[in-house]
């Protein structure tokens, strides 16, 4: 009974050491995988194309022209710019839209609530593509074809983002809406005051991925720009490829410039998504 006991008393279980170095072994192995097409992306970024198609990685061909080059063959600068106005604004917009949505469909009584949030659940099942030349239509015919409105406003409001967000709002006690009722607060105060000051790691966790599906997205900016000046960094980045050759030394250069405003936010912001991941609706909550 107690062997039984100890099994089921939560307490973690020690590995032997060669467990944990079979572990460690394991581990370092899946990372060396993970990290391996980033290296060859650094180093490639880092030699001449002729030194890269005859595989000749000697120190003496290292260096940073390609940087340099990749801002010279195209306004690289300007896809950066866009990249970032588009990213932000839609990481900020969309997280406000759908923290306004979910403190709704999760802290509000109205009639129908179940019915409209499946409705609007069942959205997810629609693929993108289906969706691709209605909404380009839409926003060819009021105008905004070629400008950062196209780029920006279709993407403000997000199932996904607002299912999360509802998830963990549910997970908060109702006890901190009525006590604030009690003391005269409104539903908006409510939200502002209570709810979101205690949603820091899930709004981190949501920012990143937000930010991250922005920055990152190709075809619908292909799809809505056609001038240099609005394009963004991914399909800034196509101009390197062409039908017969392609040159990866500044295709790489350019891919590790844009890899770096994701790193940087995912560093800053590591502590709140590794919270929000156990915390929010990923989590298993």
């Amino acid at each position: 009974m107690a062997t039984i006991g100890a099994s089921f008393s939560g307490s973690p279980t020690r590995l032997s050491t060669p467990a944990r170095i079979g572990l460690h072994v394991l581990l370092f192995l899946f990372s060396t995988i993970m990290l391996a097409p980033f290296a060859v992306m650094l180093v490639v970024s880092l030699i001449p194309n002729t030194a890269f198609l005859a595989r000749d990685f000697s120190p003496a061909n290292f260096s940073l022209q390609n940087y340099v080059r990749t801002f010279e063959a195209v306004p690289f600068g300007r896809y950066y710019i866009n990249s970032i106005v588009v990213a932000v604004s839609v990481t900020v917009l969309q997280i406000l839209i759908s923290s306004l949505a979910a403190f709704a469909f999760a802290r509000l009584r109205f009639r129908g609530r179940e019915a409209i949030f499946l409705f609007y659940l069942a959205t997810l099942m629609i693929p993108f593509p289906v969706t691709l030349i209605p909404n380009f239509l839409i926003v060819k015919n009021l105008g905004w074809y070629d400008t950062y409105l196209a780029l920006i406003v279709p993407s403000l409001f997000s199932v996904f983002s607002t299912f999360l967000l509802r998830q963990y709002y549910r997970g908060l006690p109702l006890d901190f809406d009525e006590a604030a009722r009690m003391d005269g607060a409104s539903s908006l105060r409510i939200w502002w005051q209570i709810i979101v000051p205690l949603s820091g790691p899930v709004l981190a966790t949501l920012s990143i991925f937000v930010f991250q599906g922005v920055w990152n997205d190709f075809l619908w900016p292909l799809v809505v720009t056609t001038s240099e000046t609005m394009r963004t960094i991914p399909v800034g980045l196509a101009a390197f490829v062409g039908q017969y050759s392609t040159a990866w030394d500044l295709l790489m250069a350019g891919s590790v410039i844009a890899l770096l405003p994701v790193l940087v936010l995912y560093v800053i912001g590591q502590k709140w998504f590794v919270q929000g991941i156990a915390l929010s609706g990923m989590g298993g909550r």
